[in-house]
């Protein structure tokens, strides 16, 4: 692969990862502050035959798993520790994951198209990252002499 390719698919990496940190820290933080879904207009209900009564646990992993996770890998890949390309393909992997969990517990809503989207991020996410495993790992830093 020629750098110019590879210098374009770590940056469109890198941008996905930053929106979907911020807006899974945004996200999150709203379900936390507002475990009632209100204030986002997140009806209660949606919950309903899922494991929780309100918007809080899945707020917390929206927070973390999606939104700190996410920029942490961002900082590896800014970096170019070794693991991050592997944990950027963990990312996108977990938010179609995430997705597909949401869809089976509350159904499909294509308005507004979230689910959409953000599946579809994932798949971009995951999709760059394997791309970008192709690239030389002389490039690429250990973390803390750990992964080389």
């Amino acid at each position: 692969m020629t750098d110019h390719r590879t210098s374009k698919i770590r940056y469109g990496l890198i941008a996905a990862l930053l929106v979907q940190g911020i807006s899974g820290i945004i996200g999150g933080l709203g379900l936390v502050g507002d475990p009632s879904g209100r204030s986002m207009q997140i009806p209660l209900h949606w919950l309903q035959g899922s494991p929780f009564d309100n918007y809080l646990i899945p707020g917390l992993v929206l927070l973390f798993v999606l939104g700190v996770v996410p920029l942490t890998v961002l900082y590896g890949l800014l970096q170019r520790y070794s693991w991050a390309r592997l944990a950027a393909l963990g990312v996108g992997g977990a938010l179609v994951v995430w997705i597909g969990v949401q869809i089976l517990i509350i159904g499909y809503h294509a308005r507004p198209p979230l689910q959409l989207i953000y599946g579809a991020l994932g798949i971009v996410i995951a999709v760059l990252a394997w791309r970008s495993s192709s690239e030389t790992g002389s490039s690429s830093r250990s973390f803390g002499g750990v992964l080389s």
